[in-house]
């Protein structure tokens, strides 16, 4: 009897480990299947916003562009609230999906969308009174683009409630994991981007007042279609106005805490640019950090596909706790989006003032500086991300935000003082990116008590060294090309193949364990097979 006991219980275990395996292949099939098409999303985008962002550049100037990108900042400032707001909406709505709870999934994004209109209302009245005192006082701007300045505050703060409103649908749509709907949408975004550009170069009015104005237009059409989409495929995305105090509660102090850190990076970034403009005095080097912006973004996006595509999970397994699954999800997590980075940024990173003078012809000063300080800066970022989604899955984000945030925060005092110094402008970057390595570690070492087997030690030496290692060891062979080769097309060509080539040996060779390498092997070997039929 005893030994039937025995049998009958190997025999479950077997199969829970089975069915264990079997739903982290899915998973991981699933990660890959939607990392494929928001690659395919960024490609095209990538390639055509490279496209315009040098055409509204040679069409707006330089000081109209660097007015776009300091007024734009001002907005993005109000968006303290809604960032917070928008973490907490993604939060609850992902994790009642891996509960299952239907009801309190339609509760969750009922209650999300009257928390949005009702904070699009607040901001927009708080902005027009606030915002505008601050552009006609304390910005940088010539006074005869004072005009077409308020045009872009405007419609950049229309822009932005139509933003706040479409969160819960977007929200939806990455819990669901449907990632190739972005893909397509965001095509007929850029092919409307793409005509926005043409109707600049035939605008018969005020450039700068066109452009804003194309973009909202833009805003409100994909902001429609993605409504029509989430009504049309998701049982829970029907509106129906929900009083529950308990869930705006919970809600609202989630978003509440998470205000303290979503406050620090946002002002970490757009205090950054108002900083830059007051010391300098001028919209020209604004115009230089939103050129280096639009770069690193462009990596930072291309990256930022596969952690889209797996941030859902994370949330999902901490609702199920399964924090074994989770664990293995989070140190992938964090080593391979750097190492997606480096295929990218490494070439970037030798070949700076070559892209940017192919891009835009017309090079800021300090652009190159900033592109180069930028992409460290992202690099860290990336490791970070898969750590603040499992905190934030957690829920209990009180003590973190407070602490996280006032790291954070640190990033405008020393750069104020560095300045106030005589220290040149770069040193903006480099508070920010000392701060953010100082803020990944706090993370680190507050996320231990939330996920049983997290060592600090252990992370630290797999995946915080491996991946530091892995960029130094893959930097070697580029730098010495560069050092070698004085013509910049073929500088640029040779960097580039032996960049990518390093990138990829010192990934599989340093950055990965044997069991990857094993994986990484497998996959290749499949995907050449299915060529060769």
């Amino acid at each position: 009897m005893a030994q039937a006991d025995e049998i009958l219980e190997d025999k479950n275990r077997l199969q829970a480990s089975q069915e264990t395996n079997c739903e982290e292949v899915s998973s991981r099939k699933r990660i890959a299947k939607n990392t494929v098409f928001l690659y395919f999303r960024m490609l095209i985008t990538m390639v055509v916003g490279l496209f315009t962002s040098r055409v509204v550049l040679n069409t707006l100037g330089v000081e109209d562009y660097g007015i776009n990108n300091v007024v734009g900042g001002v907005v993005a400032m109000f968006s303290l609230i809604s960032a917070s707001i928008s973490a907490s909406i993604g939060r609850f709505i992902t994790f009642e999906l891996g509960t299952g709870n239907m009801e309190k999934l339609k509760k969750v994004f009922s209650t999300s969308v009257t928390i949005q209109i009702i904070l699009a209302i607040i901001v927009v009245i708080v902005a027009e009174i606030v915002g505008i005192w601050f552009l006609n006082n304390e910005l940088q701007i010539n006074p005869d683009r004072m005009v077409a300045a308020h045009w872009v505050f405007h419609c950049s703060l229309i822009t932005f409630a139509l933003n706040l409103i479409s969160l819960p649908y977007n929200a939806c749509i990455v819990a669901h994991e449907h990632m190739n709907v972005f893909a397509y949408i965001s095509i007929l975004e850029t092919i409307l981007k793409l005509v926005i550009v043409y109707l600049l170069l035939i605008s018969p009015f005020d450039k700068l007042e066109t452009y804003a104005v194309l973009g909202v237009c833009v805003a409100i059409l994909i902001r429609l279609i993605y409504g029509w989409y989430c009504k049309r495929k998701f049982e829970e995305c029907t509106y129906h106005i929900v009083l529950d105090k308990t869930l705006f509660k919970q809600m609202f102090g989630f978003a509440g805490w998470e205000l303290v850190g979503s406050s620090a990076a946002i002002l970490r970034g757009q205090g950054s640019d108002i900083l830059i403009n007051i010391f300098t005095k001028t919209t020209v080097v604004n115009a230089a950090a939103g050129i280096a912006a639009t770069l690193t973004g462009v990596i930072s996006g291309f990256v930022g596909n596969f952690t889209m595509a797996f941030t859902p999970q994370i949330t999902k397994l901490y609702a199920a706790q399964k924090f074994n699954e989770l664990l293995k999800l989070l140190y992938m997590g964090c080593k391979f989006a750097p190492y997606l980075m480096l295929f990218i940024a490494l070439p970037i990173f030798f070949n700076a003032r070559f892209i940017l003078n192919l891009w835009l012809g017309q090079v800021p000063e300090h652009t190159v500086n900033f592109v180069i300080i930028t992409i460290l800066f992202m690099f860290n970022e990336l490791m970070a991300r898969p750590l603040i989604t499992a905190k934030l899955a957690n829920g209990v984000i009180r003590n973190y935000q407070i602490i996280v945030g006032g790291v954070l925060l640190l990033t405008l005092p020393i750069a104020y003082v560095a300045l106030k110094l005589g220290a040149p402008v770069e040193a903006v970057f480099v508070a920010k990116l000392a701060t953010s390595v100082m803020a990944t570690f706090v993370r680190l070492y507050m996320l231990r008590g939330d996920l049983p087997g997290l060592s600090i030690r252990d992370f630290i030496k797999n995946v915080y060294l491996r991946v530091i290692l892995v960029g130094l060891v893959a930097t070697i062979l580029p730098a010495i090309s560069y050092n070698y080769i004085n013509d910049g097309t073929i500088q640029f060509i040779s960097t580039t193949i032996i960049a990518v080539i390093s990138v990829a040996i010192s990934v599989y060779y340093i950055g990965c364990t044997k069991v990857e390498q094993m994986q990484l092997k497998s996959q290749t070997q499949k995907i050449l097979l299915k060529f060769k039929r």
